[in-house]
């Protein structure tokens, strides 16, 4: 962090002494716990954040949508899989679900609760409230609310109904006994999420021939007018501990269950395009039913996790075994249906998995000259689900050596594909990559084949980070850069007719990342830039050359150092690379060769300010469209166009008491 205002809130007694604020609440999360420590981090009272679009949801991470907040997407860069076993493998609403793993739990020794508000004129809203308070001691329970939601952009007849609906009601708890050798959390979540599915802009022809000629926004047409994406989760996650010989040696336990549920539903086919041209129809081509879509697709998985920890100055571990039992279930319409007789049947044989898998994480520390790190996970054995035959093994194994500013990472995996990569069977598309498959590859036009490899990577990252001293007015210096090699083998993806197939060739990257920031006088900088080299625009892969963001920022207190504030503008810059499309009926996104989404800026202005315990924003986001010879709009997506010109205000205010 640049800057952080010391203006808080604070409670305070008949002698004005202060009792309550961010300094005496702490926020603890599970991987501290996991390292035998619950000492917890300070509340973040930093402005820094609070005007950044990418940091309002869950997933931080540069990602590709569909232009609007809760659409569909997914991350834009690389990031290697950790993930091993039976996963369902439905994830373009990740960004806005929590994770259970990461959920804040709070040490307050007063209730503590806050709301968030941030809102737009063109419909994008995220709301928060979080109220936490100790019922004891060593026992406090929480409970938060959330909502994410946006109008419609690309609206046809003048209609900007709600495009996307989500909710989020988590619960949460953690308890320690009195010699904290003994901790426990929990949280339970209940996340709800509606999107509406438009298809992307339907051109017009012959007035609308070029992608330049389709920013007109309200009056633009859309190809799809009835569909609709559904997604439930539910998910029970506990995890305690219990010291048995100090931090030398703990015994812990997870207990993780979830559901998934996904539902695509189109009950007005006629009026959609039926192949994947810009003058055809949307849906390659219809299977069961030429007037509704109902496809529905159902994951359950219960994971127990048991293993050992500890720790001393020098050393750190941790091993674990895991267990997991999981099944997938689809439904689809039966041949025949239509609008007012909607016949569900099931999709595909009900696929029920039982997986063990062991792991662990080891340092070494010597003092501050050196480190090692290592971690790792193998699945280990398929107990149902898989035959012995068909079995592949799976792991991820990552080894870190640091000493000093500098740092080298390998990481080598292999994993196979998810379950929906395996199989789906709907009214637009049917494959099954299972033994005993039927179905016809329409790339192909024969059956569908196993997949024969795993996909596997191998990875070497060095890193430098280093607190660069100040020069003058120079102050609070921080760089940081990282150079990768990545191989990777036998890719799993969506082709350009829309299905799963697997490459037979490597793929190889050179990614190179560095962030600079520092302070000049009360004018503060923020600037990063990620390179990506190699075959990241061929078969499979798709990533853009080049994503920089740039921030710069005068901060000041105001009325008497009553109010702090940052005044500033925020530049991200995207290369023009061949975008993935978006196939809703299947929620995946998926290569295409028709559209390139061209390089583009988009600057946002902004004034953040804090006074005592509420801090607020006002933004005008894409002050720059239509500028300089600039086009008026961008693309997100192939036939997805990133939002207008618009104000943005954000409120958090929070309570100590």
């Amino acid at each position: 962090m640049l800057a952080a205002s010391t203006a808080r809130a604070q409670v305070v007694d008949d002698s004005t002494k202060v009792l309550y604020g961010p300094k005496t609440t702490r926020l603890i999360y599970e991987a501290e716990v996991l390292r035998d420590s619950t000492s917890g981090t300070p509340l973040d009272t930093t402005l820094t954040k609070a005007p950044q679009a990418r940091f309002w949801f869950h997933d931080t991470t540069f990602q590709q949508d569909l232009g609007t907040v809760g659409s569909a997407s997914r991350p834009l860069l690389y990031q290697p899989n950790l993930e091993l076993g039976a996963r369902f493998g439905r994830n373009v609403f990740d960004k806005y679900a929590r994770d259970s793993r990461t959920v804040p739990y709070y040490d307050s020794r007063s209730p503590y609760s806050f709301f968030r508000v941030i809102q737009s004129g063109t419909g994008e809203q995220v709301f928060e409230i979080s109220y936490s308070r100790s019922l004891k001691k060593n026992f406090s329970v929480g409970m938060a609310y959330e909502r994410i939601a946006s109008n419609k952009v690309l609206a046809p007849a003048g209609s900007r109904d709600g495009l996307v609906e989500h909710s989020n009601l988590l619960f949460f708890g953690r308890y320690q006994n009195e010699n904290e050798r003994y901790h426990l959390l929990f949280n339970f979540s209940n996340v709800r999420h509606r999107a509406l599915e438009q298809g992307g802009i339907k051109p017009l022809l012959p007035d609308e021939k070029t992608p330049q000629d389709l920013f007109n926004y309200r009056e633009q047409q859309v190809w799809l007018t009835q569909a609709a994406n559904n997604e439930d989760r539910d998910e029970f996650y506990l995890t305690h501990t219990y010291r048995l010989l100090g931090r030398g040696l703990t015994v812990y336990h997870t207990f993780d269950a979830k559901r998934q549920y996904n539902s695509f539903a189109d009950l007005n086919l006629t009026k959609a395009r039926t192949d994947l041209t810009l003058e055809g129809s949307f849906f390659p081509r219809i299977i069961n039913s030429a007037t509704a879509t109902i496809d529905r697709a159902e994951y359950r998985q219960v994971e127990n996790t048991f293993g050992v920890l500890g720790r001393t100055k020098a050393v750190e571990y941790r091993l674990y075994a895991r267990d997991r039992s999981a099944s997938v279930v689809s439904r689809t319409l039966a041949p025949g249906s239509t609008t007012s007789n909607l016949l569900l049947r099931p999709a595909a044989p009900e696929r029920q998995f039982n997986q063990v898998f062991v792991g662990g994480t080891a340092a070494f520390n010597y003092r501050t000259i050196y480190a090692i790190e290592t971690a790792g996970e193998l699945y280990l054995l398929p107990l149902t689900g898989l035959s012995t035959d068909n079995f592949k093994p799976e792991y991820w194994l990552r080894g870190i050596v640091r000493t000093g500013p500098l740092s080298g990472e390998a990481l080598v995996n292999s994993y196979s594909p998810t379950l929906t990569q395996q199989e789906f069977v709907g009214n637009h598309y049917n494959w099954s990559h299972w033994e005993g498959g039927s179905f016809i590859n329409p790339a192909t036009n024969a059956l569908d084949e196993k997949f024969k490899n795993n996909t596997s990577t191998r990875q070497l990252t060095g890193r430098l980070q280093l607190k660069l001293p100040s020069l003058g007015l120079l102050t609070g210096q921080r760089f940081e850069a990282s150079a990768s090699v990545v191989n990777i083998a036998n890719l799993v993806y969506y082709g350009t007719t829309g299905v799963p197939q697997q490459l037979g060739t490597n793929r190889n990257l050179v990614i190179a990342f560095a962030r600079h920031r520092t302070m000049l006088g009360r004018v503060g900088f923020d600037n990063q830039a990620t390179y990506t080299k190699g075959d990241n625009d061929t078969e499979g892969l798709r990533i853009p050359s080049l994503v920089t963001n740039s921030r710069v920022f005068y901060e000041s207190y105001i009325f008497r150092k009553a109010l702090f504030n940052q005044i500033g503008a925020e530049v991200y810059y995207q290369y023009a690379f061949r975008g993935y499309d978006y196939s809703p009926s299947t929620q995946q996104f998926y290569q295409q060769d028709h559209f390139t989404i061209g390089a583009h800026a988009v600057a946002d202005v902004f004034f953040v300010a804090d006074i005592k315990a509420v801090s607020l924003f006002l933004k005008m986001a894409y002050v720059n469209q239509g500028l300089a010879g600039s086009y008026n709009g961008y693309y997100a997506s192939p036939f997805y166009t990133g939002y207008p010109r618009r104000f943005q205000f954000g409120l958090k205010w929070n309570f100590f008491n």
